[in-house]
């Protein structure tokens, strides 16, 4: 594994979303002084946090799996996860609606889903959820270590044994066509294929090897932490902080000082910090501005599809909604197209329905209840650009609710009390690249070793983390992106 030449004894981290907090544990836990430069007053990045009121609103990702990734982060320093943060499993982890009318919950106690299988489907389909599980869990064991949690210096890394373990298990087949070889309803399919949107690729072109998300999802379990999840940045920067991390709130990064192929300084709207290395979080393109470096590649990168989200607090809420719920249309694979192909909005949506409150009703006024619905769309790339969604965001929003109210969701629209729009101009606005959270996309090209590296090349002292870089996408990957960019620091990565 490639590392930095030469001092690193003090590295300035730019960003205090996950990637950068993961990455200051771990460098401040291999002995490293470490300052924190963030533009924002608090920690979380991605993860925010917004008051609605008396509403506690989490503006990121609302589903936390692998918590043992996050635990590695606090270890780092000799601290806990579970000693920061209150930890709820969910049962079930999702609930799924079908625009037929019936429902699944997706449990993820092996003995309780195929039960859940059985009734929902049959005893055959119960057999290939068995099946299923035990795929992903071999799917999961090869890949993890040796292709997830490790960084990569050259193509040839993956030439190894296990490699050819993933080519035996199907792994580079189609997603969508390895779930069918175990479940026959369709209905079953989507719930463990649906994940490959995570990636921001439709299950149809998505490499089966992303079945490991579903693994995630359905197999590991998913979490909620109390009092919302934006509590896990704050923990993690308390625990950096204690661990002797210095964190500068509320400071922009300008631009950053060289001496030939070393960045000397990080030079902020307010002050000039040495340093001896840096990691930088931010998207990829205002990364590569400070660095005055962008790699060559042979294509220009594709970014996933974004989304619009309706935040709601309301007085009401409604019994057939679990903390998630999937509600799917009842088309499939033709409005993945007109999302990423015709980057038109999507015909018969399948949304994500989250309702906190579900778990935690102190995120909301007594008696009343958060709900955010997620509803996936084009990127400002393919799609409308940021500028039209002025326009076309409050009009969406209305055909969401019509179509949630259709859904069974009765007399959503007047339950209203409190709500934030945020679309592709707000991510814009953000600097995400193509109006995007979801950043890069998962196609072949840009997995694995071929995703842009977190070395860049003619900078001898810079490493990058974050979404956009490898692993990628999702909250334990940006989680371990974070550690291997410590790793690059420190030679103390995983051997080759």
């Amino acid at each position: 594994m490639k590392t930095l030449t030469g001092p690193t004894d003090h590295v300035v981290v730019v960003g205090a979303g996950l990637a950068g907090l993961a990455a200051a544990l771990h460098l401040a836990g291999a002995g490293r002084r470490v300052t924190v430069v963030e533009r924002d007053t608090v920690p979380g990045g991605r993860a925010g946090r917004l008051h609605l009121g008396a509403y506690r609103v989490d503006t990121g990702p609302t589903v936390l799996t692998m918590p043992d990734v996050l635990d590695e982060a606090f270890r780092a320093v000799g601290d806990s996860l579970a000693d920061r943060v209150d930890l709820v499993p969910l049962h079930p982890a999702y609930r799924a609606l079908f625009a037929d009318g019936s429902r699944l919950d997706v449990h993820t106690d092996a003995e309780a889903m195929e039960a859940e299988v059985a009734a929902f489907a049959g005893a055959g389909e119960a057999l290939g959820y068995r099946r299923l599980r035990r795929w992903l869990q071999e799917l999961y064991a090869v890949q993890m270590r040796r292709f997830i949690d490790a960084n990569f210096d050259s193509p040839l890394r993956l030439l190894h044994p296990d490699l050819a373990r993933l080519a035996a298990l199907g792994g580079f087949g189609r997603l969508d066509r390895a779930v069918g070889r175990f479940l026959s309803d369709e209905r079953l399919r989507r719930v463990f294929s649906f994940q490959a949107l995570y990636a921001g690729v439709a299950p149809s072109r998505a490499l089966a090897a992303y079945a490991v998300i579903a693994y995630m999802d359905t197999v590991a379990g998913v979490h909620f932490p109390r009092g919302g999840m934006h509590t896990v940045p704050v923990a993690m920067a308390e625990a950096a902080a204690r661990a002797g991390v210095e964190f500068r709130y509320g400071e922009s990064v300008t631009r950053l000082e060289r001496a030939g192929r070393r960045v000397t300084a990080v030079v902020t709207e307010h002050d000039r910090i040495a340093c001896d290395a840096i990691v930088l979080t931010p998207e990829l393109p205002a990364s590569y501005r400070l660095l005055g470096r962008s790699p060559r590649r042979p294509v220009r990168l594709r970014h996933a599809p974004s989304a619009v989200v309706l935040h709601i607090g309301t007085d009401r809420t409604w019994p057939q909604l679990e903390h998630h719920t999937l509600s799917f249309g009842r088309s499939w694979n033709t409005v993945f197209g007109e999302l990423i192909d015709e980057g038109r909005l999507m015909t018969d949506p399948s949304l994500l329905i989250t309702r906190p409150t579900a778990t935690d009703p102190s995120l909301a006024p007594a008696g009343r209840h958060l709900h955010y619905v997620l509803a996936p769309c084009p990127n400002t790339a393919v799609g409308p650009g940021a500028a039209h969604w002025g326009e076309l965001g409050p009009r969406y929003r209305d055909e969401l609710v019509r179509e949630l109210e259709r859904r069974g969701l009765a007399g959503l629209g007047a339950s209203v009390q409190e709500e934030s729009l945020v679309t592709p101009a707000e991510w814009t606005a953000l600097g995400h690249a193509a109006g995007t959270p979801f950043s890069v996309s998962h196609t072949l090209a840009q997995t694995g070793p071929f995703r842009p590296r977190n070395l860049v090349a003619g900078t001898e002292n810079a490493v990058l983390a974050g979404c956009g870089t490898t692993p990628g996408v999702g909250v334990p990957t940006v989680l371990i992106s974070g550690k291997l960019a410590a790793a690059r620091v420190t030679g103390k990565g995983r051997p080759e």
